[in-house]
């Protein structure tokens, strides 16, 4: 996955869609200011996912934070690798770190992410 192709949200999970299913992330730069994770709650197979809502939480030493779906549908998939082991998040946030898939409602939700580029400027901007 290169992650020059994703689309993110402003709370910086980001979304990769192909057809109708998409694979939902957390952004490296989230992972990074997270510092050390302790656990990450996934919603489960079925479960609807809406746009900008919560649907988990990741704990780090620093804090609880929401996961917020960038875009809507329904899940199929949840990286159980990721639940065993929340450290493949750290490791590897664009392949092997990713949270759950989702077969979307409208794929063309994720145009009104930002592109990589919107969000390295965001991204740049939260710094300062």
């Amino acid at each position: 996955m290169d992650p020059k192709k994703f689309r993110y949200s402003p709370t910086h999970e980001w979304v990769d869609v192909e057809g109708d299913t998409a694979v939902v992330g957390l952004s490296k730069f989230a992972v990074d200011q997270l510092t050390d994770l302790l656990t990450i709650e996934l919603p489960k197979v079925g479960a609807r996912l809406t746009a900008g809502k919560s649907f988990g939480e990741v704990e780090s030493v620093k804090s609880v934070n929401d996961l917020y779906a960038p875009i809507s549908g329904e899940v199929v998939e949840v990286n159980q690798a990721l639940l065993d082991d929340v450290q493949v998040l750290s490791e590897d946030p664009y392949v092997k770190g990713w949270l759950v898939k989702i077969k979307v409602d409208d794929p063309a939700e994720a145009g009104k992410l930002l592109d990589h580029s919107a969000y390295e400027i965001k991204i740049a901007e939260d710094e300062h």
